[in-house]
């Protein structure tokens, strides 16, 4: 028998709870996703204009200690 146990961190997040996680505005968000190519992909939800977006909670952690980590590391000339 197989007993399903919940994750302790969501497998995706919403739009604005991304924003809350990385503590930047909407816009912030909207912006960094069209200028870095690093960034993880919204994950849209159906195919409307209106339709949700998501993203996947284990990339935005990768980025962000990717980010922490080249910040980190010391600058070479």
């Amino acid at each position: 028998m197989v007993i399903f146990m919940p994750q302790k961190n969501p497998i995706r997040i919403q739009f604005s709870t991304a924003c809350k996680l990385l503590d930047v505005t909407r816009e912030s968000l909207r912006h960094t996703i069209r200028r870095d190519p690093s960034f993880p992909r919204p994950i849209k939800q159906g195919t409307t204009k209106q339709a949700p977006v998501f993203f996947d909670y284990q990339e935005l952690v990768d980025w962000h200690n990717s980010k922490k980590e080249a910040a980190a590391a010391p600058m070479e000339a």
